[in-house]
């Protein structure tokens, strides 16, 4: 059967769900990288397992999630969800949906701005002291 898994697809719709553009990812990925590259890299459909560690770090999502993630199956398993109660009357066994995933999923997110509202704060405050410094 063939695989219908997009890994660049999955790049970036995770970087998406997460708010972070292509050259925050460029920049956490180094500096032979930019936004251009980025784009390219997200329209590839298997992407090296070396450079799948980096981008899993860098977004704090499991390497996994990009090799396994199924948009259709995705799909299926929300729109079970929101059928939980006709479902029931039918008699039908309940869908699978792991709560907590999403729980850890905004989670790692809040964490990832917070982060970067500290860098932020961080480059004004060093602004300020250059300004200082150069009157």
């Amino acid at each position: 059967m063939e695989q219908k898994i997009h890994q660049g697809r999955n790049v970036k719709r995770f970087r998406e769900m997460l708010g972070i553009k292509q050259e925050s990812l460029a920049f956490d990925l180094g500096n032979e990288w930019n936004q251009k590259k980025i784009s390219m890299l997200e329209q590839k459909d298997v992407i090296e397992e070396d450079l799948l560690d980096q981008i899993s770090q860098a977004l704090k999502i499991p390497v996994e999630a990009f090799q396994n993630f199924d948009e259709e199956q995705a799909v299926n398993v929300i729109a079970n969800t929101f059928n939980i109660e006709k479902e029931a009357y039918i008699g039908n066994t309940k869908p699978i949906f792991n709560i907590n995933v999403l729980d850890e999923f905004k989670k790692l997110h809040e964490e990832k701005i917070a982060l970067y509202e500290r860098m932020l704060k961080e480059k004004d405050e060093m602004m300020l002291r250059l300004e200082k410094l150069i009157r």
